[in-house]
């Protein structure tokens, strides 16, 4: 059988009458900018998640960008610290901010930004830090030195944890893949501070608070209405799909232990399992023949930051980082999401298990 990376469909369905429900209302105020369905989403999500206060805005890019500028270091030119293994995204926000990034190598096990690697990156221009929950993981920053700015990269885990608790800057996305999504681009910051959720909403919108008058230098990235409808409508099954992809990782785990050649990342407690990435010998040649079978997967990520072009001039050169770059040559990420079959977990195991020959 064809079987996709990710399938949105199940979703969809399972929260129809939900996101209908506000569809319809939407329609009925036809306020489709920073109207009730976004103001009722940041308070029902603030709730859930655990924080004091939630800002909606266009991405999660953006979101990271916004918590660098609402932290004071908006066109500083300011280093901030990032893991080499991430989306491209996370240092381009930092660049979108007026800030430089700088990278450090993450671990073996978990592929988390390395607390050591960290620690012996940071010089006398560097600023702030952002950690990012890769893959679901919470990532430990509890080293963190005081005075160092902490924005986190939550953008991969939603549900992991009350991050807030950590650092009043936290950034969220709302890609369509993503653990909680919506249907294009979105993303929020949460905060338990007042005065940085007053920061981001007057950074959203042109620096204005009411009226046409911009009082600060800022953006405008505001989460439409109606991403909110699709939004309020999925963020009370959260929890439970979040539970399902546990169920689907501990399944690919029984259906594929005992082969040293494809070797799934470990997970910390309290992971939400955004992906499920392993490290696989041969990787390449093992996507084309699952390709050829009907699966289809990903590399999250095939090439470490400061080997990208965007970044080469960020402070580390080929062999600086090397787990970061050994893994972005072995990682491969199978296919997951909420309403997949066991049928095709099986199936997909099955195949890996026959490229490997065990």
């Amino acid at each position: 059988m064809n079987i996709p990376m990710v399938n949105l469909r199940p979703i969809i369905e399972a929260a129809r009458p939900a996101w209908r429900a506000n569809l319809r209302r939407l329609f009925e105020t036809s306020q489709f900018i920073l109207g009730e369905q976004v103001a009722d989403f940041e308070r029902e999500l603030a709730a859930a998640l655990g924080a004091k206060f939630a800002v909606a805005v266009g991405s999660g890019t953006a979101a990271i960008e916004l918590c660098l500028r609402a932290a004071g270091l908006g066109d500083s030119g300011a280093e901030v610290l990032i893991p080499a293994l991430t989306s491209p995204f996370t240092a381009l926000a930092v660049l979108s901010a007026g800030c430089r990034p700088r990278f450090a190598d993450v671990d073996a096990e978990h592929l988390l930004l390395d607390a050591e690697s960290a620690s012996a990156r940071i010089a006398k221009r560097t600023r702030a830090l952002v950690p990012v929950h890769l893959y679901g993981q919470p990532c430990d920053i509890s080293w963190t030195p005081r005075g160092l700015i902490v924005a986190q990269d939550a953008c991969q885990a939603h549900g992991a944890a009350q991050f807030t608790k950590a650092s009043p800057y936290v950034a969220y996305s709302f890609y369509p893949t993503k653990n909680l999504p919506c249907l294009g681009d979105g993303g929020v910051v949460l905060t338990d501070v007042r005065r940085v959720a007053e920061a981001i909403r007057l950074l959203r919108d042109g620096g204005r608070s009411g009226g046409q008058v911009s009082r600060a230098r800022a953006v405008n990235s505001r989460l439409d209405e109606m991403q909110a409808c699709y939004l309020r409508a999925f963020l009370p099954r959260l929890s439970e799909w979040n539970a399902e992809r546990v169920k689907l990782c501990a399944l690919y785990d029984q259906l594929l232990a005992g082969c040293d050649a494809f070797r799934p990342l470990a997970r910390r407690t309290g992971s939400v399992c955004h992906l499920y990435v392993a490290r696989a010998a041969r990787r390449d040649r093992l996507r084309n023949f699952l390709a050829d079978r009907g699966v289809m997967t990903g590399v999250h990520y095939p090439l470490p930051l400061h080997l990208q072009p965007a970044f080469q001039d960020c402070g580390a050169r080929r062999g600086e980082l090397p787990v970061a770059e050994r893994a972005c040559r072995e990682v491969v990420s199978l296919p997951m999401w909420p309403g997949m079959r066991r049928i095709m977990v099986e199936e997909v195991a099955a195949h890996v298990r026959e490229f490997y020959g065990f």
